[in-house]
């Protein structure tokens, strides 16, 4: 399984090109990396041209007619279309975002796209989540609780207890701003990432939940937590708005308030 990483953009070949139809006027260049396990050989990059008067606005509206239209070996993931799954986090003109929400008219000249940074690639645009989602698992992003569950109720928070999570509960876990981070790149194996520390204290800043001790004993670490070096990669380049650098100076600043 190939790792792709930015700094190795210059070992990538120029590949195949597609042209559009002769009678296209509005014409858009798409560079998107290739790479297929089952084909061998080593990454390159295919450019499709698309027409942009019978294409939609959005970059995922491009790759979906390149892959049905153009080229049916094109693969990539996706799902609601609407910013909400994080599925289909890719980086795009050099910055990771995601592709349902990304303008192609944001964008001048040709449109570079290639997989998150700093993961393994399943096959061209998938990069394997797998180590993402353990490091997800391992903060326990559950709520956690003592007492009883209350008798023929939900067990309920004040306003202001509730607004707390404001700025939490939105990460869609697209994994941009990890895979986005030097920290993290250094450190995959022990560095948890800005996106699974704003889930960490999503968790923490939550009323209702009543293992805060446990949470925090478990982020005491040289490099779960204190690896960060804050780059502010995470919270620059968050396409929900979020701000996962605030978050890990929270816990810090927990941390250092118990002892």
């Amino acid at each position: 399984m190939a790792k792709f990483k930015l700094g190795a953009r210059s070992h990538i070949q120029p590949g195949q090109r597609y042209s559009a139809p002769s009678s296209a006027n509005n014409i858009k260049v798409f560079e998107i990396y290739r790479w297929d396990p089952d084909q061998g050989g080593s990454a390159r990059l295919d450019a499709y041209e698309v027409d942009r008067d019978r294409c939609g606005p959005m970059v995922l509206d491009a790759l979906i007619k390149i892959k049905n239209e153009i080229d049916p070996t094109l693969t990539f993931r996706r799902s609601c279309r609407e910013g909400v799954c994080g599925s289909c986090a890719m980086n795009i003109a050099g910055r990771n975002t995601l592709a349902c929400t990304k303008p192609i008219d944001e964008i001048g000249g040709e449109v570079r796209i290639y997989p998150l940074p700093s993961l393994p690639v399943i096959k061209d645009l998938v990069p394997d989540m797998t180590h993402f989602y353990a490091q997800y698992a391992s903060v326990k992003p559950w709520l956690q609780t003592k007492t009883p569950v209350p008798v023929n109720r939900e067990r309920l928070q004040s306003r202001e207890d509730r607004e707390r999570l404001d700025g939490l509960y939105e990460c869609i876990l697209c994994a941009c701003c990890t895979t986005g981070c030097p920290s993290w790149w250094w450190n995959p194996g022990r560095y948890l990432g800005p996106a699974v520390l704003l889930q960490a204290q999503r968790w923490l800043a939550d009323s209702r939940d009543e293992a805060t001790g446990e949470r925090l004993d478990a982020l005491e670490d040289r490099f779960k937590l204190q690896r960060c070096r804050t780059i502010m990669n995470c919270t620059e380049i968050c396409p929900k708005g979020l701000n996962p650098a605030q978050s890990i100076a929270q816990i810090r600043g927990q941390l250092i308030a118990r002892r």
